[in-house]
Parts: C-alpha cells; sequence; structure tokens
C-alpha cells in the first residue's frame, strides 16, 4: 500500500516543526511548504531547511509571497517597532500579519491537491498564542469547508483534511510533545527579530521561553528569556 503524503507547513518555528514531526508520527510521508513572505525574521527559513534536513524530508518548496508591499504588520515594516511587553489579553497585537494564514492554507491546498497528498498539517494554536484570528479552530473549520468546496478534490469528496494537532495544546504541552518526538528544539526559530540569536523580549520568545523553562528545559531557553522569567516570578506582571 502507498504511504499517504500529507503537505506541512514548515515555518522553522517550534510549533511547525512540532507538526510536522507529527504527521510522520502519524504515517504520513510530509512534504514541506515553507514561505519568503517579506518577514523581517527570515532567519527562520534557514531553521526550516535545516528541520527539514533534520527529519528527513525530501521535498521541501520555498515559495516567494511578498506580503511586505503593502506593509500592516510590524513583522513586515521595518519602520515598525516589535512589541516588547508581553501579550496582552484580548488584543491583536502589530505582528498579526493581514491574511498570512489564509494566503498559506490556500497556497497549501493547491500543493496538496496537485501531489494527492491526503492532508495538511499546520502548527497553529489557539491557547499560548498570540491573539491572532487565524490560529482559531473556527477559522480552521471554516477554511476545511472551503476546502471542500473549492478543488476539483473537494467536490470529487477527497479534500485534503486540515490537521492543527497543537491547536489546543498548551506551549508547555508542545514543547514535550516535540521531545517526545524527537523534534531538534535548538534548531528551530521563533523569534521575530532577524538578528543572529534570538532576542528574548519579544513576544514570541517569551512565551517560548516560559514554556521551555515551565517544562524543565531552561537550558533551550535563552538567557534573556531566563532572566526574565526569573523577574517575574519574583514580581508577577499579568500583562506579561
Amino acid at each position: 500500500m502507498t504511504q499517504p503524503k500529507a503537505i506541512v507547513l514548515l515555518s522553522g518555528g517550534l510549533d511547525s516543526a512540532t507538526a510536522a514531526a507529527q504527521a510522520m508520527a502519524d504515517g504520513y510521508v510530509p512534504i514541506a511548504l515553507s514561505f519568503r513572505y517579506g518577514q523581517r525574521h527570515e532567519r527562520e527559513l534557514e531553521a526550516a531547511r535545516k528541520l527539514a534536513a533534520h527529519l528527513g524530508i525530501a521535498e521541501h518548496h520555498v515559495m516567494d509571497v511578498n506580503l511586505a508591499q503593502w506593509g500592516g504588520s510590524s513583522l513586515t515594516d521595518l519602520n515598525e517597532n516589535l512589541p516588547q511587553d508581553g501579550v496582552q489579553a484580548g488584543a491583536i497585537p502589530s505582528t498579526y500579519v493581514p491574511g498570512r494564514n489564509t494566503v498559506f492554507i490556500a497556497i497549501a491546498l493547491s500543493l496538496a491537491e496537485a501531489k494527492q497528498a491526503d492532508a495538511i498539517y499546520l502548527g497553529i494554536n489557539a491557547v499560548d498564542y498570540s491573539g491572532y484570528p487565524d490560529c482559531r479552530p473556527e477559522y480552521l473549520a471554516a477554511f476545511q469547508q472551503l476546502a471542500q468546496l473549492s478543488s476539483k478534490a473537494g467536490l470529487e469528496g477527497n479534500a485534503p483534511q486540515l490537521v492543527a494537532p497543537l491547536v489546543m495544546d498548551s506551549k508547555v504541552d508542545i514543547v514535550h510533545r516535540a521531545l517526545r518526538l524527537g523534534v531538534p528544539i535548538a534548531e528551530t526559530w521563533s523569534c521575530y527579530e532577524g538578528g543572529k540569536e534570538p532576542c528574548g523580549r519579544c513576544d514570541s520568545c517569551r512565551i517560548r521561553d516560559k514554556a521551555l523553562i515551565d517544562a524543565g528545559r531552561a537550558d533551550l531557553a535563552t538567557w534573556v528569556g531566563r532572566r526574565l522569567q526569573a523577574q517575574e516570578t519574583e514580581c508577577p506582571n499579568p500583562a506579561v
């Protein structure tokens, strides 16, 4: 029997790498898809290439989709400052990129139909996340319906399933899952900055570092994150 295939959206971050490893554990042959969309942290694409090689993913596509040309996000506009004050409950941060996941999943659906893949694995998360509207289960359910309506495969009853194995996991749960699946966490890149080392101060670094520390893997956290976590433990700040 031919082994089923899955498209895995591989950004280079912890969540996407864990979702890719989960797809493999679930019995799929992964086809990785990454995007150069004008993000300031293009360093993540280097991480994606390393992760694909480490996980043994033979087919890896990197597409150029310039979402930076019209701005609207501090992730794509170097004139905007990245937030470093912690995640504010109920607020959508400036790092939200308008339409990003919608564009990415639409392209993944095209690739899945062309490659006759049965599933698309996404690393989106609706628990410990930055408040993005396109990381929610209801968004995913709506896109699944679109997948069934918008393609030849869907009309034939073979629309690929959108699988988000981490959607209801806490970040600590994701760290534990990544460790079980053998994800090389040190090779992943989550920082919004595009430097040589993660900054430890942006929202993404803060969420990641706290989870690593809470999961007992402070050795994988940034030194800035370890220091901030120690300070917040002594003087808790509910806004962080």
